[in-house]
């Protein structure tokens, strides 16, 4: 099972790299606070390095799309969670590719969204759709699976949590601080997928099979003279 492994690893690599790349990236938009910029913004044309930001978006939902795939192996095989942590995978990957415009939402010479920039926003929505949903379904998988019943409530209250962040965030209410907002409503949704993989990295790659069964040998009878 060497393809459950290696997404194992990719399921905390994954958010890991992610995060350590927006860290950097906020830290050298030159004029704006470190969270004054929202994620999708350190990757648009006018950020700086956004080659960055892309290639994590990319690297996350390769390591998503992964990650769901083993799920469904060995945790959920008939379970839709395994599928939407593939779908935000994809979508997330699809956000890094399809960039927006502008690092900031509103400014001088904005005369609307390219095309790109819309797609973006429609994969972005279905990215925190599925990010947040697959932990809640999974939860609800696991309770009755003891190798993964020890998962069930964490990951479900990391998404419920990530799901108001983002709710704070999509209504502006704590403006000039809603890029900090949003930074931890991705963090908490990227804690859910590495208890997920940690927890694949944990079990073993293969359960023992049980054998025939063997009868019990009673005492040895000595073997009686062939007649003569």
């Amino acid at each position: 099972m060497k393809f459950t492994r290696l997404a194992g690893y990719g399921g905390v690599a994954g958010p890991v790299l992610f995060t350590a790349a927006w860290v950097v990236s906020s830290l050298r938009q030159a004029g704006h606070r470190a969270a004054g910029v929202q994620l999708s913004g350190l990757a648009a044309g006018d950020a700086r390095d956004p080659q960055l930001m892309m290639t994590a978006f990319v690297v996350l939902g390769g390591c998503s799309i992964g990650l769901g795939a083993a799920l469904s192996r060995v945790a959920a095989p008939r379970s839709a969670g395994p599928w939407l942590v593939m779908a935000a995978g994809a979508a997330t990957a699809a956000a890094g590719v399809f960039r927006r415009d502008h690092m900031l939402l509103m400014g001088p010479g904005f005369t609307g969204e390219s095309w790109h920039n819309q797609v973006h926003d429609v994969v972005s929505a279905v990215a925190y759709g599925a990010m947040l949903a697959a932990p809640l379904v999974l939860g609800r998988r696991f309770r009755a699976d003891p190798n993964w019943a020890v998962l069930a409530r964490p990951i479900q209250v990391l998404a419920l949590a990530s799901a108001l962040a983002l709710a704070v965030f999509a209504s502006r209410a704590v403006e000039p601080w809603n890029g900090v907002v949003q930074r931890v409503a991705i963090t908490l949704a990227l804690a859910a997928e590495v208890l997920l993989a940690a927890r694949l990295l944990m079990l073993p790659l293969t359960s023992p099979r049980p054998g025939p069964a063997t009868p019990a040998l009673g005492p040895t009878q000595p073997t009686p003279p062939l007649s003569q």
